[in-house]
């Protein structure tokens, strides 16, 4: 991978500096190739990296922003009344070239405004979509959109976020000929809403889609599928329900595991065995959703991310810069559309 600029809203999310400025400086030592533009108050940022005792300073490029967009602001008011807020100078800067992508883990209704009005979307595409990669019973991975980005969406929204995640899995995971489903209700062709039935004909008729049909909720992990699409509101509950209940199966054994002295010495034997599960699962490398769609890359953070996972985004960008994904999906939808 030649030299690459990626573009850090290091104000966003629950932590801000404590964790994107620590974050930024094991992305750098660990890629010499990369450039990190840190946008953000420069006081903040210039006392977080003097505690991380980070001294080459020659990979980052600080950019001082006097507002910061908070998590619980109303997205169209950012766009009005925060022009110099962090989010928008490092969606600026994709904009203008400078950078070659954005992280950001701030307010996502901010970001996703702020990045529509300031990049647009590709031609063809209506709106963008957040999406984000997930881990299956196999090796592989499910890419699963829309998260949350849209909740409403017609049959032509659903077919472009189909190609959209085809041109991803195949781009960013390798995948050969990547298997793309609808979410619904059953995998009957005759269940579902007329939205869903209409993308599922439009996806059968396209060329370089490879469309297998329907999935329901309890195949988004079984390896059925390397793209599961739904509308926003579908998408999004069923991300949260999943991260819900891993979090429930956690605690359950956490639990169990401290009721006696023989649970605890079972917990500790299954130990090694339960490590090996949990790097399989733990959400910090599945961190890094991605707003597909505009031109430019923006990759949205958890907002309660810790270091190791807002590290994992910044990686989800490089990835997708190294690949150049917008280009890529503009390309397919020519063919696809023509």
């Amino acid at each position: 991978m030649s030299k690459l600029t990626i573009a850090l809203d290091v104000m966003g999310g629950d932590y801000g500096p404590p964790v994107t400025i620590p974050a930024a400086v094991l992305a750098v030592q660990q890629c010499p190739n990369l450039h990190l533009i840190l946008c953000g108050d420069q006081t903040q940022i210039d006392a977080q990296l003097r505690k991380a005792k980070f001294t080459q300073t020659d990979q980052l490029e600080i950019i001082h922003c006097s507002q910061v967009v908070t998590m619980d602001e109303k997205p169209a008011s950012t766009l009005r009344k925060k022009p110099d807020s962090s989010m928008r100078r490092a969606l600026e800067l994709v904009e203008t070239g400078e950078a070659d992508a954005c992280v950001s883990a701030g307010n996502t209704g901010a970001l996703l405004t702020n990045a529509y009005y300031v990049l647009k979307t590709l031609a063809g595409i209506n709106r963008p979509a957040l999406v984000s990669a997930l881990p299956t019973f196999s090796d592989r991975k499910v890419f699963l959109l829309d998260l949350g980005a849209n909740v409403n969406c017609d049959s032509e929204i659903l077919f472009q976020y189909a190609v959209m995640g085809s041109v991803l899995a195949e781009q960013v995971e390798g995948m050969v000929n990547p298997r793309v489903a609808l979410l619904n209700v059953g995998e009957e062709q005759i269940k579902g809403n007329d939205t869903v039935k209409n993308a599922a004909q439009l996806l059968s008729e396209a060329p370089g889609i490879n469309f297998i049909g329907y999935v329901e909720g309890n195949d988004i992990f079984s390896d059925k599928a390397d793209v599961v699409v739904a509308d926003g509101f579908t998408g999004n509950i069923a991300l949260k329900a999943c991260e819900g209940f891993a979090t429930l199966v956690l605690n359950e054994v956490k639990s169990a595991s401290a009721e006696s002295f023989f649970t605890r010495l079972m917990a500790k034997m299954a130990l090694p065995l339960l490590k090996r599960i949990y790097s399989r699962v733990n959400p910090d490398q599945y961190n890094g959703a991605s707003l597909l769609g505009l031109r430019g890359i923006v990759v949205k953070s958890h907002g309660n991310a810790q270091v190791d996972a807002f590290l994992y985004a910044i990686r989800v960008a490089m990835r997708e810069v190294d690949q150049q994904v917008p280009n890529k999906i503009k390309h397919k939808l020519e063919i696809v559309l023509s």
